[in-house]
Order: structure tokens, then C-alpha cells, then sequence
């Protein structure tokens, strides 16, 4: 029997990134120089069908917030494409996108300040309704919006229209926000972390409310949270996020049952066990999200990476971090000596792949190699040793060489795409060759 073809997405969204320029010194604004950027977008592509729950994943600084406010055109997007309903809106003015507005609408993530103090929820909610001129006055807009308080379970409504947020709970603010997120009969609503600043005790009620309110009004979600719990609630589909890209990308049950991405793996191992009596992460991801001004070469997770190799893009920020989590680790007459024998490694935090360790004051390449090879030895499972191509001595340090890095891209593997190495055209070495690439 021949299947029918599958829906024409809602959203599609291609190769989308938004980049935001840092502010140099004044000087360099003086001769119209920036900084940089920060790539809080990058290269990000997916589609989200009528009726599904897309879950956007990540930590803080992942990107999703920004992914989510750049789809409704809240964040301008440096380049890509977004099409709803197969019409383009990146490079539409604002006037030409306000029509397609009333079938998208956020909610954002603290209900405590997305509300006007100043406004009782008759107004508050009903704002939308003369924002998009659908009616011109306040009173108007009381039969829609009673039916939206009511709707979201705000009910005697008559005793909540004339209230200010001050009076209400936070599972009765997320309600309101969620009445005046529908009230436009959206198609689309964008909900960011949208239980994240409420109760344990509410968050199921307002997840299961938002999911009542997509069955009675065909509505479809893109919905980003640091959850896992919720998400695997939630989500039908789930694309996890690093560092402005998606780097697992597929249904929420596979993912759930068979991580792919090391940081999938990781972000699911700090979820707190239940069966603990501490109720504490297992096993969180090692150290802290890059900065995303810099973020490393190759593959962005690899300093984090417990399964990294060779190809993932070392440099000599790295070999910075091994130094100092050797040095904050050890018996301070040990710290001095150590710390004697290497000069200043503030030159190693700009990201090159090859770099000088400098010899401190009275000290040679030679000892800082020893010291290096001494590093190796004491922690020879360390993936950054597998980065290091070559290392000479020469007259004021230790010159260090490594390995070009690869970019991974996403590609499909057993049902969810995933952008990593282990997973490429090419596999990862063998341990045995691993060891032997770990000498310098």
C-alpha cells in the first residue's frame, strides 16, 4: 500500500545563524573595529511539522533562546532562512512580518516580569487583541478574553479579570501568559523554559495544560528548556544543543533509550536519579561552557569531551587548562617549583595550534618538556595528549604542534542525526594506536 506523503512543514528553518558583534576597546570603535562576535546562532537547520513538540536542549549559553526569539523575528538573523508555511521570513521589514505574528507567539520564561504590574489581566491579556487591531478598545476585548482565562483554567474568571499580577501565584501567571499566548489563535507558540521559575508541585499542571491546549487548538510547539525531565514529557522530537548547534537531532524516545552525542550522554548522566537518597546528578559534564566568542576549534565539546581523540580540534587553550588543573590540584612547594619552571602561559589562552610553553627565569625548554612528559605520565588518559602532533625544544621554551582539527557535521546514525567524530566516515583510532600517539 502506498504511504501518503508526508506533511509540508510548518516551520523550516535552514543554515540560520545570528551572530552579535562585541564592542572592542574605544579605541577601536574610534576607527570602526570590533571585537569580534559571539556566534549564539550557527548553522542551525531543522523542521517542525504541524501538531509536533520540537524540544530545543541545552544549557545556559547553548544558543536556544536566541534560535527561539531570531524564528519570531525578536533577534535578527545574520544569515539562513526561516519559512512558515513555505514563505521566507528572514529579510521581510517589520510591516510585512506583523500579519504572520498573530499565528506565532512566545511565552517566555518568567511569567513574574512578562507581565505589566501595571495592568490587570483584562488589559494584559487582551493587549494582543489591539496590538493586531482586532478590536480598537479595551472593553471589547472581554468575551475572547474570558474565554482564554477560562480556557487556561483562570476561572471564576469575573474574580481574576480585575487582578494585577501582584495578586497572582506563579502557576497563575504562567496561565495568563499562556491565555494571552492563545488569544490570537496561533498556530505556533515558542514557549521559553516556560516551567523553569515555577514549583515542582506546578510544573506537571502547566505541562499538562500546554498540552490540552495543543490538542483543543491543533497547536504546535517549539519549546526549549535545560529539562531533560520535561523534555522526554514533552517532546516528540528533541535537538540538543551546543555552543549555537545542534549536535543530536532526532525522536525524543531514541535519544532517551540511546544517546549518541557525548554531551547527550553526559547531559542525560546529570539528570538526579530518583533512587538516590540525595537525589544528586550521577555524573554532570566536566568543566564549563566555552566562551562562545571563542569557542574551540572543531568540535565545540571536545575540552569536555571524555571520549575526544586526536582529530577534535585541540589548541593551545587547552594545554592551558591541563596546566592549571594540574597546578590547582598539588601541595603549594610543589605548585612553586613547577610554576618556576614554566614562564608566563597568559600567551597560550589566544587559540593557535602551534604554540610556545615559554622556560621561566633561569629555566629551559628542556625542563619544560620534562614536565610535560611528567603531566602525561601522571594522567596518560587524557584525550588532550592525543592532540599534540610534535613538540622541539628551543632556546626560551617548548614548541608545541597540533593535530588540524576536523568539524563534524551532523549525519545520520541509526534514527536521530549527530554531529560527531566518533560517528564520521572515518572512525576513530584504536586505543593501542591512541597510547602511542599520547607520547610529546
Amino acid at each position: 500500500m502506498t504511504q501518503p506523503p508526508a506533511a509540508e512543514p510548518l516551520l523550516e528553518v535552514r543554515d540560520l545563524r545570528t551572530h552579535f558583534s562585541l564592542r572592542g576597546s574605544f579605541g577601536q570603535r574610534l576607527v570602526g573595529r570590533e571585537s569580534g562576535s559571539v556566534k549564539a546562532v550557527d548553522g542551525v537547520s531543522f523542521e517542525l511539522r504541524r501538531g509536533e513538540v520540537l524540544g530545543l536542549v541545552g544549557e545556559s549559553g547553548s544558543g536556544k533562546t536566541t534560535l527561539g526569539r531570531t524564528v519570531l523575528g525578536l533577534a535578527e538573523p545574520t544569515s539562513g532562512s526561516i519559512r512558515f508555511e513555505g514563505q521566507e521570513l528572514v529579510g521581510r521589514r517589520e510591516r510585512e512580518l506583523r500579519p504572520l505574528r498573530k499565528r506565532m507567539q512566545m511565552v517566555f520564561q518568567d511569567p513574574h516580569a512578562s507581565l505589566n504590574p501595571a495592568m490587570d489581566l483584562l488589559t494584559a491579556v487582551g493587549h494582543p487583541l489591539i496590538v493586531h487591531g482586532v478590536v480598537k478598545r479595551v472593553r471589547d476585548t472581554v468575551p475572547m478574553v474570558t474565554n482564554a482565562l477560562e480556557t487556561v483554567g483562570l476561572s471564576p474568571v469575573e474574580q481574576f479579570l480585575p487582578k494585577y499580577p501582584g495578586d497572582l501565584s506563579g502557576g497563575q501567571k504562567q496561565r495568563a501568559m499562556l491565555a494571552r499566548a492563545i488569544i490570537m489563535n496561533p498556530d505556533l507558540l515558542v514557549a521559553d523554559e516556560p516551567v523553569s521559575m515555577l514549583d515542582m508541585s506546578v510544573r506537571a499542571k502547566i505541562l499538562e495544560l500546554m498540552l490540552e491546549l495543543k490538542s483543543e487548538f491543533e497547536l504546535t510547539y517549539l519549546y526549549i528548556t535545560h529539562d531533560l525531565a520535561t523534555a522526554k514529557f514533552f517532546c516528540d522530537t528533541i535537538a540538543i544543543m551546543y555552543l549555537g548547534r545542534i549536535v543530536e537531532y532526532g525522536p525524543t524516545e531514541t535519544i532517551f533509550r540511546d544517546p549518541k552525542h557525548p554531551y547527550t550522554v553526559a547531559l542525560l548522566g546529570a539528570v538526579p536519579d530518583p533512587d538516590s537518597s540525595e537525589g544528586l546528578p550521577t555524573d554532570p559534564p566536566r568543566g564549563e561552557v566555552p566562551d562562545a566568542a571563542e569557542p574551540p576549534l572543531g568540535c565545540s565539546f571536545h575540552p569536555r569531551c571524555p571520549r575526544a581523540f586526536e582529530r577534535c580540534g585541540w589548541d593551545s587553550r587547552d594545554l592551558k587548562d591541563r596546566l592549571e588543573a594540574r597546578w590547582a590540584g598539588m601541595p603549594e612547594s610543589q605548585f612553586e617549583r613547577e610554576r618556576a619552571v614554566i614562564g608566563d602561559i597568559e600567551a597560550l589562552e589566544s587559540p593557535s595550534q602551534a604554540a610556545i610553553i615559554p622556560a621561566g627565569k633561569g629555566h629551559s625548554g628542556s625542563e619544560v618538556s620534562a614536565l610535560l612528559d611528567e603531566m602525561r605520565k601522571a594522567d596518560p588518559a587524557e584525550p588532550t595528549w592525543s592532540g599534540i602532533e610534535s613538540t622541539s625544544v628551543e632556546p626560551g621554551g617548548l614548541r608545541v604542534r597540533f593535530r588540524p582539527p576536523v568539524e563534524p557535521r551532523l549525519g545520520s546514525r541509526d534514527g536521530v542525526d549527530v554531529a560527531c567524530l566518533l560517528y564520521g566516515e572515518s572512525e576513530p583510532p584504536g586505543q593501542d594506536r591512541l597510547d602511542s600517539d599520547r607520547s610529546v
